[in-house]
This record gives structure tokens, sequence and C-alpha cells, in this order.
């Protein structure tokens, strides 16, 4: 495959001048070319966040952004995107761990309550309380009666959120059952990124069919006017993270919306809500 050479870069004096020997060398940039337009666009949606945080910091609000998905879809990796340029005075990202002993014994929702967002503030949840609707039931983590008894509660806790004026956006990250068996492997071939695979995610393509019982018991028992769902729905991680980002942008009028010449409305086709006949990849 034909690649520049040291001497290439050394003539060039601008990026026109790349694409002109790319074309005499018959050189595919094609894959450089869609990095470069993914960082800046990227770049350009990172600093609305910035706007919109500033903006949410001085009207005091309280903003909840819930990544949920099944193993590997994403939700990490969109968080960091979320989160990298923001103020951590203001902008916190919670992953619990499984609860202790004692949280065992208390009620469900009390250790999410606590890392609620205070005034000016925006949490991200990477993972939150509907790890009751779909993991625990999935892996056994939680009998019968617990589940039941959550699935009864959750919409009346978020509907006490919504009253006391706490914005919440519930993402659902969706893939197909294929593209996270390539993301498992590539985790396994990553040492870099080896650690996050573990016992669990091994049982995801196992149990795939029993997951996809229980996120539609979610949807259909937890999607609210109030707290709706709202489903990011592509294999592209790139295409997650900066569809995402619009969604969340096009929820608030904060002050100076839309001066980077940024498209702040998400894609149709990508971010869904919710609805009982929507076209699902994850199932």
């Amino acid at each position: 495959m034909t690649k520049y050479t040291l001497e290439d870069f050394q003539k060039a004096n601008k990026r026109d001048d790349l694409f002109n020997i790319a074309n005499i060398k018959n050189i595919n940039i094609n894959k450089a070319l869609r990095n470069l337009r993914y960082e800046e666009e990227l770049k350009v949606l990172q600093a609305e966040l910035v706007n919109l945080q500033q903006w949410i910091a001085k009207k005091k609000m309280r903003v909840v952004v819930i990544f949920e998905g099944r193993d590997a879809a994403g939700k990490g990796g969109s968080i960091k995107r979320f989160a990298e340029h923001l103020n951590p005075r203001s902008m916190r990202v919670v992953a619990l761990s499984r609860p202790t002993e004692v949280e065992k014994g208390q009620w469900y929702f009390r250790r999410y309550v606590k890392e609620l967002p205070n005034p000016g503030e925006i949490v991200f949840f990477d993972r939150s309380w509907y790890n009751r609707a779909v993991v625990e039931p999935v892996m056994d983590f939680c009998n019968q009666k617990q589940y039941q008894r959550f699935m009864v509660q959750v919409p009346e806790f978020e509907h006490m959120l919504y009253e006391d004026n706490i914005k919440i956006i519930k993402f659902w990250f969706s893939i197909s059952k294929e593209e996270q068996k390539n993301r498992f492997d590539s985790r396994m071939r990553n040492p870099l990124k080896r650690w996050k695979f573990s016992p669990v995610d091994m049982e995801g393509q196992r149990l795939w069919d029993k997951y996809t019982h229980y996120k539609r018991q979610m949807f259909s028992k937890t999607h609210t006017t109030f707290s709706p769902w709202i489903i990011v729905k592509t294999n592209d991680k790139r295409t997650a993270r900066l569809e995402s980002m619009r969604y969340v942008l096009s929820q608030f009028e904060y002050v100076g919306k839309g001066k980077s010449k940024a498209i702040l409305l998400p894609d149709p086709n990508v971010i869904i809500r919710y609805y009982r006949n929507i076209e699902q990849i994850d199932i």
C-alpha cells in the first residue's frame, strides 16, 4: 500500500499539498479524512457542552444523564468524551461498584439518591439504578420479588425527581450481537483494555435473549412522558458519541447556543425516542 514519505511531508506547506500528493501517488486518505471530520465535530460539540455546563451552573439546575446498554455498547467511551473538557467542580461521573452487605439491606435507591446532582451540577451515570431492571435479574443478582418491587417503584421514583425539577436524560446504547462479540474480542487482544473484560461480559453473548426479554420489560414499564428512554441506535461508536451529545444539547436553550455553527439536532435515524414497534438492532 502506497504511503506518504518523509520527503512528501517536507514538501507540503498546506493541507491541499498533501491532497495533491495523495492524488498523484494514489494514496487512499478516506480513513484519515473521516478521522479528521470526527475530531473536528467532536471538538465543536464539546465546546457547546462547556457553554451548556456554565449555563446550568449559573441557573442552579440539576441534570442527570444516564448511560445504559449491553456490555461493550460504548457507554464509558461516550461519557469520557462528554466529560473530557467540562469543569470537574460542577460535573461528576458515577460508576458504582456492587453494593456492600450494608447497602443490600437498605432501600435499593438509597445509594443512588446520594449521588444525585447538587444545584448547578451535571451527573453522568455509567449504569444506574436500572441495573436492577436488566443486569441483576439476568445474572440472578436479585430475586423476582426484589425485581418486581423495583419495577413498580422506579416510575414513581423518577416522577418525584421530575417534580423536584431534576432533569433526567436516559440513553440506551443499542448494538448488535455480532458487534458486541467483535468488541469483546478486541478488548481481549488489547492489553490496555483487557481489564474491561469480566466474567459477566462473557455471559453477555450466551444470555443475549434473556437480556432482550428484560430490556423489553424495562422499556415498556419505565418509558414515561416525564422520563422517556432515548435509543442510540448504531454500531458505530463515534456516531453514537456525536449524536448523543447533540441530543443533550438540543434539550436546553442555553446562552450562546449554536454560535459554533455546529449541527445540534441529532440524526433521527440514530437517536430515537422509544416506542413499542421501533426496529431495534439488539434483539
